[in-house]
């Protein structure tokens, strides 16, 4: 019996007599999905007529299996762990970080998994792998008047992270809330640009109304003015 379909392993046990009794319901990928894995009495066994036969089967649907934790991990140790569980490695994305090699995010269909949650056996998971931090200064970015997700989005595309999250006024949606203001800014008071480095941070006030941005360079220059002027 042992490979064949269950319905039909059980269908010509009954003929012959026997009584059947599906012992277990295991899932392995080796094998078709539903058929039978292992049988008592063994194949080729004298028994006697009426005796039950136990048998365990394959199931059709994977069983669903908790997601182990693989952020802060190697990527070597992350991979280990993805065979033992029962999953499979996806994409590999790299992104500035100083954890270079360590796993930074676990993704499953385009969104981060958190350890523990329910997924199915032999689903394949995204991992974003530090890949150091870059020496190369860039500008820092203007994120002024872009929405707290568009600027999240595009530090992490420039390995910067935010530091402070300075709140103006009650905030009722984060991700949609404007950013009005920015630490360090994008030109200094001579109106040249000011560089950063990945892994480093940036301040930012945000609010949840647009606001016109002021222009604190040109406040700048006007403060020192007056101080000339004094």
């Amino acid at each position: 019996m042992v490979g064949m379909n269950t319905n039909e392993a059980v269908k010509m046990l009954e003929k012959e007599g026997f009584d059947v009794y599906i012992q277990d319901s295991v899932f392995t990928d080796t094998a078709k999905r539903g058929v039978v894995l292992k049988q008592l009495p063994d194949p080729n066994a004298t028994v006697k007529v009426n005796r039950t036969v136990f048998i365990t089967v394959n199931r059709y649907i994977p069983p669903m299996l908790d997601m182990p934790k693989l952020e802060g991990q190697n990527l070597a140790f992350a991979i280990r762990m993805l065979e033992r569980s029962h999953l499979k490695l996806g994409d590999t994305t790299f992104r500035p970080d100083f954890m270079m090699g360590s796993v930074l995010e676990q993704h499953y269909n385009g969104m981060r998994i958190p350890e523990k949650s329910k997924i199915q056996w032999g689903s394949r998971i995204d991992l974003v792998i530090g890949g150091g931090l870059e020496k190369k200064e860039m500008p820092v970015p203007s994120l002024t008047g872009m929405t707290f997700a568009e600027a999240k989005a595009l530090l992490d595309e420039n390995g910067i992270s935010f530091g402070a999250i300075i709140p103006e006024g009650s905030i009722t949606d984060t991700a949609s809330a404007y950013i009005v203001k920015q630490r360090p800014e994008r030109l200094d008071v001579d109106n040249l640009l000011i560089y950063i480095q990945s892994g480093q941070l940036m301040d930012v006030w945000i609010s949840q109304i647009m606001k016109n941005p002021e222009d604190s360079v040109t406040k700048k220059k006007d403060n020192l003015l007056k101080k000339k002027d004094n």
